[in-house]
């Protein structure tokens, strides 16, 4: 069995969980305006052209977007890390695209992961089959899970889905006590809201039922647009401007009498 990856790297986290290898995986059911990797939206292999500058020279390629892995060699390259993530307690995160859109090969890999001693992570839209969610949560120790809106309309028109889905599953991974950090996209138009916010830190609070680990501040920043250039994508967000520390500032404030630990960025 093999899953279809577009990047693996290595994170040194320091005021998170230590140092992590991240598995981006092809594929995702979502179309995120702010997508910052979109090269992770489609499911197949994909040749773009690679242009390196050597002063006012420039140099074209191909380059493959999507390579194929086995769990083994996925379980293989973080062994070879292995010292580091126990030193620093950090582990191996799924992340895309959406991880869980290639179940089989997800579940096998986590599996491998977990047997050999490894701390998982499993970074999810949670726009997925509840039953295909369910046959990941005995092999993962920590779910990432976006709440990119709460109305359904907004979430429908931002993200080409409704967020029914996602929000009952949410519900399902804490009523059932898996850990769960929510991520929240903070976006120009859509999310960066004060009364959003409070809108937000209601919904979350009517679900913290102890196993909420963590909110992360999600910042839209400029740093996806190239990408969106190069794979001749439509930059939906090019006009939009990046969130002040300001702002995040406030929204920190709106959410700490949760008394959830708050963090800008993840």
């Amino acid at each position: 069995m093999k899953g279809l990856v577009f990047s693996i790297k290595k994170y040194a986290i320091h005021d998170g969980p230590g140092i992590r290898i991240t598995v981006f995986m092809k594929g995702c059911p979502l179309d995120c305006w702010w997508c910052h990797n979109p090269e992770g939206k489609q499911t197949g292999i994909r040749m773009v052209e690679r242009i390196d500058r050597v002063g006012d020279r420039e140099f074209r390629s191909l380059e493959q977007v999507g390579h194929e892995y086995t769990p083994e060699e996925i379980l293989a390259k973080a062994e070879s890390d292995r010292v580091f993530m126990e030193h620093s307690g950090g582990g191996v995160t799924f992340s895309g695209g959406e991880p869980l859109m290639q179940p089989e090969f997800l579940r096998e890999t986590l599996t491998l992961l977990k047997n050999s001693g490894f701390h998982t992570t499993v970074d999810t839209s949670g726009h997925v089959r509840p039953e295909v969610l369910k046959s990941v949560i005995p092999f993962t120790d920590l779910f990432l899970y976006d709440i990119k809106h709460t109305d359904p309309e907004v979430h429908r028109r931002f993200t080409g889905a409704g967020n029914e889905l996602i929000l009952s599953n949410l519900d399902m991974l804490l009523a059932g006590g898996s850990d769960v950090m929510i991520r929240i996209p903070v976006i120009p138009g859509v999310s960066a809201d004060i009364l959003y916010m409070k809108q937000l830190a209601g919904f979350i609070g009517s679900r913290n039922n102890g196993h909420i680990r963590e909110i992360n501040l999600l910042p839209y920043h400029k740093t996806g647009s190239s990408k969106y250039r190069r794979f001749g994508m439509e930059d939906r967000m090019a006009s939009a401007d990046q969130v002040s520390n300001g702002h995040l500032d406030d929204y920190i404030e709106i959410l700490k009498p949760l008394g959830i630990h708050v963090k800008k960025g993840g």
